[in-house]
């Protein structure tokens, strides 16, 4: 008989705690956490990026060869897109899309001239899986950080002043990834531009941000 009056009485003091907790008090209604209203009426946005991003830094995937030094790489892009989908106010899930080209000359060591023996080309694009969290701040301003990761697609050729293919690389990192810090400036509620710092497939890129409904 004591063990089933302890029981009822632990059972009542537990729910007492769970219906103070829940309501701050008998007779008080607790509300909300602000947290909570705020993805109770968030309506999910698609975001659009498009930028450029420097220096290229597919200039580390040119391969070495016995007797040559490589000169000085040239670049152009790369030329960044992303598409997210922010299902909340802290993240988005997307794609994000680089492409770019560079080049390199390579010189014999016993070449005293300015025309390289042959000259090393990789064109790139990356596809990767894109995921952007962003941090609290006023309503001009989004700091985010972004992780991507995916695959690399090369084409690669080292070839002389008559476009005949002299040399055969090493194959280039398959692997493509991005980390950066960054922030959206709201120009309207649908344009704005971004700058991001990191390191991937550029260190600092820029560009116009879109976002749609």
């Amino acid at each position: 008989m004591k063990k089933a009056f302890c029981l009822v009485t632990v059972l009542a003091l537990l729910a007492g705690t769970a219906a103070e907790a829940q309501y701050g008090g008998y007779g008080r209604f607790r509300p909300r956490p602000r947290r909570d209203r705020q993805e109770e009426y968030f309506k999910p946005v698609w975001h659009v990026n498009l930028g450029y991003g420097f220096p290229n830094l597919d200039r580390y995937e040119f391969s070495g060869f016995y007797g040559v030094d490589q000169g000085t790489p040239s670049q152009t892009g790369p030329f960044m897109g992303s598409v997210d989908y922010q299902f909340n106010p802290r993240m988005s899930i997307g794609v994000l899309a680089t492409h770019g080209t560079v080049s390199a000359p390579y010189y014999s060591f016993n070449n005293n001239s300015n025309t390289p023996d042959f000259t090393g080309h990789l064109n790139n694009t990356a596809i990767m899986l894109d995921l952007v969290r962003y941090l609290p701040a006023g309503p001009a301003v989004t700091p985010y950080f972004r992780t991507a990761i995916g695959v690399n697609i090369w084409q690669q050729d080292y070839t002389d002043g008559s476009g005949n293919q002299v040399a055969e690389g090493s194959d280039p990192s398959a692997l493509a990834y991005q980390v950066s810090f960054g922030a959206k400036f709201h120009l309207s509620k649908q344009a704005g531009l971004f700058l991001e710092a990191g390191y991937g497939k550029y260190i600092v890129a820029g560009g116009l941000a879109f976002s749609f409904k």
